[in-house]
C-alpha cells in the first residue's frame, strides 16, 4: 500500500508537469527529438512534383505507369533518465531540494515523451545502479517513474555517474535520448586526472543522445557572512570549520565553486554533450525552454 502523502505528492507533479507540458514544451519536444530516421510507407502513383530520386522502377516498369516510394519518419523513440540519488542531491538552502527538482524534471520529460508515443524509463544510482525502470509507456509507468524518484531510500553514499551510463549502455540495444540528471558532484577522477565519468559518457554519446541536467544550489557556489560554520561532506561524512565572516575565505570559496563549474562546462564541451544547468532558486521551467530553443535552432 502507498501513503497517502506519497501519493499526493506524486498527483501534484502529475498536474504541474502535465500543465507545463501542455502550455510551454507543447510541439518543441517533437520538433527536437528525432525518431531513428524514416521507415517505408507505401509506393503511390508519381505526382508533378515529385522527387524522380523516390521513383520505385520495379513497380514502374511492372506497371508501365511511374510510381514512387513514399517514406514516413519513424517517430517512435526510446528516452531513459538516469536519476542522481545520492546524498549530496539530498540538499537545498532555497526552495525544494535537489532531489524533488529531479522528480519534477523527470515527470515533465516523461509526459512529453509519452505525448509522443516514445518508450520512457528510469536508471536510478549511487555508487552503483540501484533501481532500474525498464522502458514502457503510458501515463501509469510516468506514475511509477515519479513515485520512484521522490520516494526513493538509496544504499549508497557515494556518486559514479560511470557505473550508470555503461548499465545504460548495456540495457539499450536502440539508440536512445537519455537525460543524466545529477549535480554531478563526483570526485572520482582517472589516471589523467580528468573525471570518471568521462570515457563513460563519450562512450555513451557515440551511440546515444545524451543531455546531462546540472542540479545547483546557490550556497554551492558562495558563502553568505553568518560567522562560524561547520560544512559537512554529504557523501564521505568529512567536516571542516570555516568563519564565513572572514572575506577572504568567501572570496576562496566562490573563486574554487566557480573553478568547478567551469571545469565541468568544458568536459560536456569536449564531449559534444548537450547540459541544461538548474539551480534550487529559480524556476526550471526557463532553462529547460531555452535549451529546447538552442537545439533547434542548432538542427535548422
Amino acid at each position: 500500500m502507498i501513503p497517502k502523502d506519497v501519493l499526493d505528492k506524486v498527483r501534484r507533479i502529475e498536474i504541474m508537469t502535465n500543465r507545463l507540458v501542455t502550455d510551454v514544451f507543447a510541439g518543441q519536444y517533437h520538433s527536437v527529438f528525432k525518431g531513428r530516421g524514416m521507415e517505408f510507407d507505401e509506393v503511390r502513383e508519381y505526382q508533378h512534383g515529385d522527387d524522380v530520386r523516390a521513383i520505385d522502377w520495379n513497380v514502374t516498369a511492372r506497371t508501365g505507369t511511374p510510381h514512387i516510394k513514399k517514406f514516413v519518419e519513424e517517430r517512435e523513440m526510446t528516452v531513459m533518465i538516469l536519476v542522481d540519488a545520492s546524498p549530496s542531491c539530498q540538499f537545498s538552502t532555497v526552495n525544494e531540494l535537489k532531489s524533488r527538482l529531479a522528480a519534477e524534471l523527470a515527470a515533465a520529460l516523461s509526459f512529453s515523451a509519452i505525448r509522443n508515443n516514445d518508450k520512457i524509463g528510469m536508471v536510478v544510482f549511487t555508487d552503483t545502479v540501484e533501481k532500474f525502470i525498464p522502458p514502457r509507456k503510458g501515463r501509469s509507468h510516468v506514475l511509477r517513474i515519479i513515485r520512484e524518484v521522490l520516494c526513493f531510500q538509496p544504499k549508497g553514499r557515494k556518486t559514479n555517474i560511470a557505473a550508470a551510463l555503461e548499465f545504460m549502455t548495456e540495457v539499450t540495444t536502440r539508440r536512445t535520448v537519455c537525460f543524466v540528471i545529477s549535480d554531478f558532484i563526483d570526485p572520482s577522477m582517472d589516471k589523467d586526472g580528468r573525471p570518471a565519468f568521462v570515457k563513460a559518457m563519450a562512450i555513451a554519446n557515440s551511440r546515444h543522445d545524451i543531455i546531462a541536467i546540472t542540479l545547483n544550489d546557490p550556497r554551492e557556489q558562495y558563502l553568505t557572512p553568518c560567522g562560524m560554520i561547520e560544512l559537512e561532506d554529504a557523501e564521505t561524512g568529512a567536516c571542516v570549520l570555516v568563519d564565513s565572516s572572514d572575506k577572504e575565505v568567501r572570496k576562496a570559496y566562490a573563486i574554487a565553486a566557480a573553478q568547478r563549474l567551469l571545469a565541468r562546462d568544458r568536459t560536456f564541451r569536449s564531449m559534444d554533450v548537450d547540459h541544461i544547468d538548474i539551480s534550487t532558486d529559480v524556476p526550471y521551467v526557463d532553462s529547460l525552454v531555452r535549451f529546447f530553443a538552442r537545439r533547434k535552432k542548432r538542427m535548422r
